[in-house]
């Protein structure tokens, strides 16, 4: 105490700590960066290995494995994800969340570098990025313009996104809808005839001098000089001049047999804006970039430029992440102001304006106080930290309501306010400690969550940490100090009536109504603790028998969604651009449709891996805000189910965009097996039970190779060694007849990239049949192809996908509105127990069931660590089991409560929201007992000659005031989200159901619920348990006696 006595006699030091602390934070809010997601770096990094023309099989074995090898060896790998296909194959290497990504993609690279030792010697040079956590981009702008040619914007749309690229908080950005440039030869087959020049032959004149040639260096008395011979070509007018053949009539060159251009190359890719034809930058920032000011910057970079775009481009912003970003955290800032303002009126309603704006002082004290610390740490200002800190609002009070409330006691009693806020301090000091104590327990175990999740709750126990810590600080320090010197004398005389007698607190009817009724209850607590465990027990009875079930989070309003078009068969991209067109129109018909934009399978839209086979685009649809709807976007979204249903020929599926830990399908089946054609018999009986056998399902996926057939061109070796013709020769001849071969590149002087030449033949001449007319050079003279080439049809294999070196297959689907995916998952995985599986395939459920599995293991583990800390806090303090014990109780009675909501409200047990509700409320709920057992305690000592009785109905009396305003101003304050109701009135904003109460109105409801319920149980339980034993002894204990004696005689 000797510190307290320093800090009131040298009061004006104390308030000018105080100031700095506020001052402070003013400052640290208004420097510390806004976000709206917690900066989670997930470390992801991708390797793409591209070779032209290899098939899946080839590219499995040569190019995949050795990347296996050397990639699962790294330390810290979690998971390795492959794929092989068609021209290239991928690696995505997760690691474990608490390795540095700078150190992860070195090391990647250098394994990387060994394993490409084993790659064929025309592999392209490998590519290591690092992977954004979301799939989804952080803006994506979209260019259009009738008035412009596809030069003009593709120079436009190139230019800007190198710049976008460039800046440092940007990670990649993407072009959708663009065609790469290419200088196009089209060889001219009737003069390719008339000039007797093979198409053979011209490859050969063609590489021939496209070389580059090392010719050295010769000395001269004048010194050394280098010789240069130049050989490669380096534009149109090379190309142009290049001879092939000459003959008594001249050079025969390029430009006579072959038209060349610069062009595009065939479109691969399509992007549409609200059905306009555009080319757009999907743009994606870093993992610890602050989206906000990624956003901004992007944005300025492009205005900043469009004075220099000719008239007639329309630039448009879709899936603004900073605007969602901005609205979701100023209306959760204008949610704690509300709170506090509410909380401040409860306080000074309760205690009066002077001992009421004493204890409110502690609310911007301590949060203040904990924005300094999350700056200092680093952190954003994300909604996770904002949460954390309405979340600790109603708890940072506690302690300051506890000492002012004993203070105010002492001073009715006469004591000056110096001697009664110290003597109050002395008092409360162990009883205040142990319960911020106990709260910060039960947030302590939270801190350890591991993995994705725990690093993106992280933030919510730190914040709580820092918010109690600083109001501990305020309510045994500050409040003393300020209550000496702006405290006011009561007159005693006046206040005479109030004194209380052996602790019984006014409190008007309320404080009567219940003294009567303790009483009453005391004096038969065997009933009454019977009573309330019957309750209970009832309550979990009945949910687990009427309860809604499990999920993993929470049903949020999703302003964004993803519109996944699928169509099967050998379509052009004409073809996939008009039937993605069909179903913007109408998607862009339903009611609060905002924007829509289409992107080809090639964009980035929705994630490269996740992407099903048979896709042809992604449309990214985004609503109006919440407050400009009348129906909730699970309702529009079901709206676009219904406009795009039954269209022949495509599959279409609808889904938001999801908040929280991303986590995919609802329902995922991981089949893993060696032997290929049992697990893909396997994924197919699977998939025809959820389709056939199951209801509440939609949108059931798998990733089995699509059914299609794709043409083998076998060689006949020997057929071919003795017309002198090698296999080289035939696939360059394959080549003049689909993309084309590539001769070189060169860099245009309006280019910042170079240009591939290549050469095939026109449109008229090209396709498979095509190879019949093709004529390749002999020793002997031209010989047709078909020759010793046989053209034969073969299954298709698009793709090979494996995990972990082994090969893997997904069969996925996802939930209908209104079904809970736990219960799909527990009726697959009962089904599976009897579907006589074979041995060789493995199933496993990934995704969210995965995800789920861990989280509720973590929170059973946090749970059962924060009882076991708590335990041993409240033994030491009271050096009774037996009491400690009935502390923890209110866990269970707060766990009822919240059970007891849900059932009320018939929503399902949220796994991450109402789980953390949970383990929170069991370090919020056990205060109010703390407060009453110490009470009891004190007097049994200070006034021996009280019976138990007495002394606890003293003490819940005396009691019953702080007890019901720490309660009502940790409800108060999310009691709104609580109720799904955003209350801002710094914005003016009151929203029902709205984006923000659809994330947090289970956890709010969850702590609102328990708290309500448990405190309202521990004013009758605990008091009534208190009198037990010595109940026991003095009725039952006798009466035993006598059994016994009666029994002995």
């Amino acid at each position: 105490m000797k510190l307290l006595e320093q800090a009131i006699s040298r009061a004006r030091a104390t308030v000018s700590i105080l100031l700095f602390v506020l001052i402070a934070g003013v400052v640290a809010r208004y420097l510390i960066s806004v976000d709206l997601n917690p900066d989670v770096t997930v470390p992801v990094v991708m390797v793409t290995v591209t070779h032209q023309g290899i098939s899946p099989e080839d590219a499995n074995r040569l190019l995949v494995k050795p990347l296996e090898i050397e990639l699962k060896s790294l330390d810290g790998v979690e998971e390795l994800t492959t794929r092989a296909q068609e021209g290239s194959a991928f690696a995505v290497v997760e690691f474990e969340i608490d390795i540095d990504i700078s150190a992860a993609l070195a090391d990647v690279r250098e394994a990387v570098n060994r394993a490409k030792a084993e790659f064929p010697n025309d592999t392209d040079e490998p590519i290591v990025n690092e992977l954004s956590a979301s799939p989804e981009p952080t803006l994506v702008i979209a260019f259009s313009g009738e008035q412009l040619t596809e030069r003009e914007l593709f120079h436009i749309v190139r230019d800007l996104r190198l710049e976008i690229e460039s800046l440092p908080e940007i990670l990649q950005a993407n072009l959708s809808g663009d065609r790469e440039e290419v200088v196009e030869v089209l060889l001219n087959p009737s003069a390719l005839e008339h000039y007797n020049i093979t198409a053979d032959e011209l490859l050969k004149t063609v590489a021939a001098n496209n070389l580059l040639v090392p010719s050295g260096e010769y000395d001269t008395a004048s010194g050394r000089f280098g010789v240069k011979v130049p050989g490669l070509i380096e534009g149109r007018e090379d190309l142009m001049g290049l001879p092939l053949k000459s003959n008594a009539e001249g050079v025969v060159t390029l430009a006579d047999v072959a038209d060349i251009r610069r062009t595009f190359k065939d479109p691969t890719t399509f992007s549409h804006i609200d059905g306009r034809q555009a080319m757009a930058i999907e743009v994606f920032k870093r993992n610890q970039a602050n989206a906000i000011k990624s956003v901004a910057s992007v944005k300025a970079l492009v205005e900043g430029s469009a004075d220099t775009l000719p008239r007639g481009v329309q630039i448009d912003y879709i899936f603004d992440a900073s605007d969602f970003a901005l609205q979701m955290v100023n209306e959760l800032q204008g949610n704690i102001l509300t709170a506090v303002a509410l909380v401040m009126v409860v306080v000074v309603a309760a205690l009066g304006l002077r001992s009421g704006l004493l204890v409110s002082l502690g609310i911007p004290f301590s949060l203040f106080g904990a924005t300094i610390v999350v700056y200092l740490l680093g952190y954003s200002f994300n909604f996770m930290v904002i949460f954390g800190l309405l979340l600790a609002l109603g708890m940072l009070i506690d302690g300051a309501i506890v000492v002012v409330e004993y203070a105010d006691q002492k001073t009715l009693s006469g004591m000056s306010l110096r001697d009664a806020y110290v003597t109050a301090v002395r008092r409360m000091f162990m009883p205040v400690v142990a319960s911020t104590a106990t709260t910060l327990a039960v947030f302590l175990p939270l801190m350890l969550w591991p993995g994705v999740v725990g690093e993106f709750m992280s933030y919510l126990p730190v914040t709580v940490f820092a918010v109690l810590s600083w109001s501990l600080l305020y309510a045994l320090l500050f409040v003393p100090v300020l209550g000496v010197l702006f405290g006011r004398k009561k007159d005693q005389s006046a206040l005479a009536t109030d004194i209380p007698v052996r602790g019984k607190a006014y409190l008007g009817k309320l404080g009567t109504a219940y003294g009567k009724f303790i009483g009453w209850a005391l004096a038969q607590p065997v009933l009454t603790i019977v009573s309330v465990l019957l309750l209970l027990v009832t309550i979990f009875v009945l949910y687990g028998t009427f309860g809604r079930g499990v999920d993993f989070f929470v049903e949020t309003e999703d302003r964004y969604g993803i519109v996944s078009v699928q169509a099967q068969g050998n379509l052009t991209i004409a073809d996939m651009a008009r039937l993605s067109r069909e179903v913007e129109l109408r998607v862009m018909a339903v009611p609060h449709v905002k924007t829509v934009y289409a992107a080809s399978r090639g964009s980035s839209i929705g994630g490269n891996l996740e992407r099903a086979k048979d896709q042809i685009s992604n449309i990214l649809v985004e609503l109006g805000r919440a407050s400009d709807r009348d129906r909730t976007s699970r309702e529009v979204y079901a709206d676009v189910r219904r406009a795009v249903a039954g269209m022949a020929g495509i599959d279409v599926t609808v889904n938001p965009v999801q908040g929280g830990p991303p986590v995919g399908k609802d329902i995922q089946l991981q089949l893993s097996s060696s032997n290929r054609g049992v697990m893909r018999e396997e994924a197919r009986r699977i998939r025809y039970y959820l389709e056939s056998q199951m209801t509440g399902l939609r949108d059931i996926e798998d990733t089995l190779p699509l059914p299609g057939i794709e043409w083998e061109l076998v060689v006949d070796r020997a057929e071919a060694a003795m017309l002198g013709v090698d296999t080289l020769q035939v696939g360059n001849m394959v080549q003049l007849v689909t993309n084309g071969i590539k001769i070189g590149e060169f860099r245009p002087d309006d280019a910042e990239e170079e240009v591939e030449i290549r050469v095939r033949y026109p449109a008229a001449d090209r396709g498979l049949f095509a190879l019949d007319e093709l004529r390749v050079t002999t020793p002997s003279g031209a010989v047709p192809v078909s020759t010793f080439v046989e053209r034969k049809p073969r299954p298709r294999l698009d793709s090979i996908q494996r995990i972990d070196r082994s090969d893997v297959l997904f069969v996925k689907a996802n939930a209908e509105d209104g079904v809970l995916p736990d219960d799909k998952v527990k009726e697959i995985a009962a089904w599976l127990k009897t579907a006589d599986i074979n041995p060789a395939v493995k199933i496993a459920f990934r995704g969210a069931n995965e995800e789920q599995e861990d989280s509720i293991a973590f929170l059973g583990v946090a749970f059962l660590m924060a009882l076991f800390l708590m335990l041993i806090l409240m033994v030491m303090q009271f050096n009774s089991f037996y009491q400690a014990f009935l502390i923890l109780s209110a866990v269970v009675m707060s766990t009822a409560g919240v059970l007891l909501g849900l059932l009320v409200m018939q929503q399902p047990l949220s796994v991450l929201m109402s789980g953390i509700g949970i383990v929170a409320l069991a370090g919020i709920v056990v205060n109010n007992n703390i407060v009453l057992i110490d009470t009891y305690n004190h007097l049994r000592r200070e006034e021996s000659h009280l019976s138990a009785l007495d002394a606890a109905v003293s003490s819940a009396i005396t009691r019953l005031r702080p007890v019901l305003l720490t309660t009502v101003t940790t409800a108060v304050g999310l009691l709104p989200l609580a109720c799904s109701v955003s209350l801002d009135f710094i914005h003016r904003q009151i929203e029902v159901n709205g984006e923000l109460a659809s994330w947090w109105q289970q956890l709010a409801a969850a702590i609102v619920n328990g708290l309500l319920f448990s405190t309202i149980l521990t004013l009758v339980f605990t008091p009534a348990m208190l009198v037990l034993p010595e109940f026991l002894r003095a009725r039952v204990m006798p009466r035993l006696s006598g059994v016994a004696t009666q029994q002995s005689d």
